[in-house]
């Protein structure tokens, strides 16, 4: 018998997060959840049958509830997934709060790398991947988005290191590029983003990169072919 596959995604409550959760327990997945938002995560665990774990991956405390659901197990895949914007609206560099960079920072590099301590004994007895969720703030000069595209180039950064590190497994950065999510509009607070392609339409990407398993690296899912 062929053993169900396991994967932890963080963030998944909504977004991204929500849409990779819901196509990968469609292809039969056995999933790990975490998010901050209780009643939306509840819904997601309601509708993919997944094992939900309500927290801030910021928390060394969620954390270690984390390790402990990942319990003994090989694990196939982790994506880290949740990220911190910042404020909104965005500030210059010039006027952002320091307190609130560090917290971004916290969330998105210094929580992944966290998660990833945690879970990589489980990834390496599954021969399994790490995706970390990349944006194209990571390398391009957008004003107001210094601070979180510090944090993604940053995360880029350690992505790199991790897959020079080991060299046995597939670890990447996966920027999924603009999206109608609540994160973007509060990028874009008042303004009109219904042109931004739903998370969904963007699943196929990830799900080729998956299954086809390319070396190590930084991945574009607008250079990518969608699953068959």
């Amino acid at each position: 018998m062929t053993k169900n596959r396991r994967a932890l995604i963080t963030g998944a409550s909504a977004g991204f997060g929500r849409a990779v959760a819901l196509a990968l327990a469609e292809q039969g997945w056995e999933l790990i959840l975490t998010a901050r938002g209780g009643d939306a995560l509840d819904k997601v665990r309601a509708a993919t049958g997944a094992h939900a774990v309500v927290g801030d991956i910021a928390d060394p405390a969620h954390r270690d509830e984390l390790a402990a659901a990942l319990g003994s197990g090989p694990l196939d895949l982790l994506i880290n997934n949740a990220s911190a914007l910042g404020p909104s609206p965005l500030p210059p560099l010039d006027r952002y709060p320091i307190a609130e960079l560090a917290a971004v920072l916290d969330t998105n590099v210094v929580a992944p790398l966290a998660v990833l301590q945690c879970a990589l004994p489980a990834v390496r007895a599954a021969d399994g991947t790490v995706v970390n969720i990349s944006s194209d703030a990571a390398v391009g000069a957008y004003p107001g988005w210094g601070g979180y595209g510090a944090s993604k180039a940053a995360l880029d950064q350690l992505t790199a290191v991790l897959a020079a590190e080991n060299p046995d497994l597939r670890i990447y950065a996966f920027d999924p590029g603009d999206m109608r999510t609540a994160m973007h509009q509060a990028a874009f607070p008042g303004e009109d983003i219904s042109d931004r392609p739903e998370p969904e339409t963007v699943v196929p990407a990830l799900l080729h990169l998956l299954g086809t398993r390319p070396p190590s690296g930084r991945y574009l899912a607008s250079e990518l072919p969608v699953a068959s």
